[in-house]
Parts: C-alpha cells; sequence; structure tokens
C-alpha cells in the first residue's frame, strides 16, 4: 500500500483536484495547467516549511478558495475571453451571455426541426408506420440523433475533419441498416434495431467530446451528459404522453377522432424533435439535472442491488436456469446495463477525493451480484448455442454481449475492492470505465455490419 504522503499518492491528488477543476466549462485546460502550477508551488513551499506532502496538499488547496471565486479571478486576468461575461454575469442579461444563449437555442431549433423532418421524409417514397414498421424500427434513430450529434459538435466548434468523421459514421450505420433484403419477419431486423441505436449514441459521443477524445475527463462528461439527457428525455416523454391523452379525449368528446393525427404525426416527430431538444436542456440548465441524478442513483442503488440478491437466492433455492429466448436475453442484458449505467453515473457524480465510504461498499455488492447473473446467463446462452438448436443472430449478439459486460463488470468489483481497501485511487476506476466505451460501440458494429451476411440474412 502506498504511504499516505508519498509521491504517488500525491500526484494522484494532483490529477484528482485537476479533473474535480476541470468540471466547470468556464476554465479550459490551459486554465487548469496554470493553476495546477500556482498549486504545486504552494504545496513545494509548504512542504518547505515542514509540512508533510499531503498536509501541504490539503491546506494548499484551501489557500486557493472555491472554484467559483478562481473562475472569476481567472475572468478578470483574461480580459480577452468571451467566457469573462459568462463568469461574471452568470445570466442572459449580458450581451455576450444572452446572444450565445440565444444562438444556442436557435440552432438547437433548426436541429429539432430537421428531426422532425426526417420522420416524415419516408412517407414521400410510399412508407408508413403502419406497413412498413421495420423499416422505421431500424431507421428511427437515424432521423434524431444526426441532428443532436450536429447541435453538439457546433456547440464544441468541432473540426471539419471531425465533423466529416461523424458524417461518415452516420452513413455507414444508414446503409447497414437498410442494404440487407432482410423480410420483416427476420431475427436481425431485431438485433439492428437495438444495436444501431448503441453505436450510433457513441458517435454522438464523439461529437460531444470533439477533439478532446483522448481526454478521460470529457469522456466521463459524455457519461454524465448521457444520464441527464435520459432523465429529461423521460420527463419530456410522460408530459407528450398526458399531452396526447388530453388530445384524444377532448377531441374524441366533440365526435373528432385524432388516432391518425396522434399517431403518424404527434408521437413520432415529437419523439424525434425531443432526442435534440433533452441535450439543448442538459446543455442549457446542467445545474438544475446534476441536483437529481445523484438522488436517483442513490435511491435505485440499493433497491437493484436487493433485487439482484433475492434473484440470486432464488435461482439457488428453485435450481432452475435461465430462459434464454429473445425475450429473456433482452431482459438480462437491459438489466445488467441498468446495472452499468448506476455504477458509471454514480461515479462521474462522486467527488473524487473523498474516502471510500458505505455507498462504495453497496455498489461493489451490486457490481458482484450483476457478474455472478451474467456468468448464469453466459452459461445457458452457451449451452443453447453448443446443443441442437445452434446459434442465431439473437443467441450470439447476446453471447458476445455477456462477454463484454462480464470483462467489464469483473474488472469493476476488483477496481472497487483494491479502492475500498484503499490500494488503487478513484481515478484508476474511472479511467477503465471511460476507456472500455470503444469496445461496446466496437461490438454494436459488428453486429449491425457483419451478423445480417453472416447469418445468411436470418
Amino acid at each position: 500500500m502506498t504511504p499516505p504522503d508519498g509521491p504517488e499518492e500525491l500526484e494522484a491528488q494532483f490529477e484528482q483536484w485537476r479533473r474535480y477543476v476541470l468540471r466547470r466549462r468556464e476554465l479550459q485546460a490551459v486554465d487548469a495547467d496554470e493553476l495546477e502550477d500556482h498549486l504545486r508551488g504552494s504545496v513545494d513551499e509548504l512542504v518547505a516549511a515542514g509540512l508533510s506532502p499531503d498536509e501541504a496538499f490539503l491546506v494548499a488547496v484551501k489557500r486557493m478558495g472555491s472554484l467559483d471565486d478562481l473562475s472569476r479571478e481567472f475572468a478578470r486576468e483574461h480580459s480577452e475571453r468571451l467566457w469573462k461575461q459568462l463568469v461574471l454575469t452568470g445570466d442572459h442579461d449580458s450581451p455576450v451571455g444572452g446572444t450565445r444563449s440565444r444562438r444556442d437555442l436557435w440552432v438547437m431549433l433548426g436541429c429539432a426541426a430537421g428531426a422532425l423532418a426526417s420522420v416524415k421524409v419516408p412517407a414521400l417514397f410510399g412508407l408508413s408506420f403502419a406497413d412498413d414498421g421495420s423499416f422505421y424500427a431500424r431507421n428511427f434513430t437515424l432521423f434524431a440523433l444526426p441532428w443532436l450529434a450536429g447541435f453538439l459538435a457546433w456547440r464544441r466548434g468541432a473540426r471539419r475533419s471531425m465533423v466529416a468523421v461523424l458524417a461518415a459514421l452516420f452513413v455507414l450505420g444508414a446503409v447497414a441498416a437498410n442494404a440487407y433484403p432482410l423480410a420483416d419477419d427476420s431475427q436481425s431486423v431485431v438485433v439492428t434495431g437495438v444495436h444501431l441505436p448503441i453505436a450510433l449514441w457513441l458517435v454522438v459521443g464523439l461529437a460531444y467530446v470533439a477533439d478532446d477524445w483522448r481526454s478521460s475527463r470529457r469522456r466521463m462528461d459524455f457519461i454524465r451528459f448521457t444520464g441527464e439527457w435520459f432523465i429529461y428525455l423521460v420527463l419530456m416523454a410522460l408530459g407528450g404522453g398526458v399531452l396526447a391523452a388530453f388530445l384524444f379525449n377532448t377531441f374524441a368528446a366533440i365526435g373528432i377522432v385524432p388516432e391518425e393525427f396522434i399517431s403518424q404525426w404527434l408521437l413520432p416527430c415529437g419523439a424525434a424533435a425531443a432526442v435534440v431538444v433533452a441535450g439543448w436542456l442538459v446543455e442549457a440548465k446542467q445545474s438544475v439535472v446534476e441536483n437529481i441524478a445523484p438522488v436517483l442513483t442513490r435511491l435505485f442503488t440499493p433497491l437493484f442491488t436487493a433485487a439482484l440478491l433475492a434473484f440470486l437466492v432464488a435461482v439457488v433455492w428453485t435450481s432452475h436456469g435461465i430462459d434464454v429466448e429473445r425475450e429473456a436475453l433482452l431482459l438480462f442484458d437491459l438489466l445488467l446495463v441498468v446495472v452499468l449505467g448506476l455504477l458509471l453515473y454514480s461515479l462521474s457524480a462522486r467527488e473524487p477525493l473523498a474516502p471510500p465510504g458505505p455507498f462504495d461498499k453497496l455498489q461493489l455488492a451490486l457490481v458482484v451480484s450483476a457478474l455472478a447473473i451474467d456468468v448464469l446467463v453466459l452459461l445457458e446462452i452457451t449451452g443453447r448455442i453448443t446443443d441442437a438448436y445452434g446459434s442465431t443472430p439473437n443467441r450470439a449478439a447476446a453471447l458476445g454481449e455477456n462477454v463484454i459486460l462480464l470483462v467489464n463488470l469483473a474488472w469493476s468489483a476488483w477496481l472497487l475492492l483494491t479502492f475500498i481497501r484503499r490500494r488503487t485511487p478513484f481515478t484508476t476506476l474511472e479511467r477503465w470505465q471511460t476507456g472500455y466505451l470503444p469496445v461496446y460501440a466496437a461490438w454494436a458494429w459488428i453486429v449491425v455490419l457483419v451478423f445480417p451476411p453472416l447469418f445468411s440474412y436470418a
């Protein structure tokens, strides 16, 4: 175990402090470098005065004051920077702040309108939701996610080369979803409909991090963005459901049944536009959800832990195997993804310098329980593939996904255990999770591009 005041532990504290500072959008990497130089100089002076490195670090951070004060001080010293007005005023009354907010709003409205129009473009070629359900199942995310990625790339000021990469990936997804001659009842339609959104969402992540894609901090920011975006999307979906029910019943009361308008226009167009609006809300009103999401994470982590442990006890008690048919596979994979999402979002909301606590132990129990369930599912899938049933697109995709989840959950459990025992810093777990994201993207693209011809368009 590294001594509390050892150089490795001190460097880990510097790295955790830097990651915390860079969570503020007002501060860029060059600003963090200057702050870090100041902090290191202060630590060196305190060490020379007789303090231990650990004590010197804590005193130096305390002397630097709050992050808000530092942001304002940097704004005053860098008067040529655009964010000076944003930090000093913090409202929409300032010329720069108001202009940027209005510009973001108009760009968001344009992208939302583009997503809305994209949903209706296939109707110009004779396709409808009622008769061409498999087409819309494969392509619905292609109507909305490119516009969300475009909004984020514009907001990040992505270079043209990055925009070209994003466009190429979306075009590749569109070709993969439509080039294969799949029948409406083909298993590959379902597999593509499930995996293409995963592949494209990580393309959205590339737009979010833009030219800073190598930074684990920015990748963790995207994980935080994903959780907050999902919360806003769910809230808008609930509101949209209430609106649809209200319209249907009020118009029905006067003899008009707006079923076609609701099913063909309101719901699909509203869903596509909501994808973009939710992203804009996260960017514009982030501080609102930042207070909600950690509370939800701490609420559902113990509930899911108890549910998974109860399931494992029931499996042992009844000696029943797990049903590995398509619906059951989707359910168990979704359960494991939710567990992983709880872990990821709790990591993104956690204070890096905080010591291990009871909640970390609860997370370890959650991950270990999910790992045990993943092993059971893998055993059942492998047994079905090797017996007379053979391999299908669903089973092959589930096998790969569960192997990927197995590796991630197993190593996450080990890192959590060593962190709780104070043998590894918290940042190691963060770097592992964010560095693992491309693995999910790679597998999703493999399933979408390779599986249909591999299984003879099954």
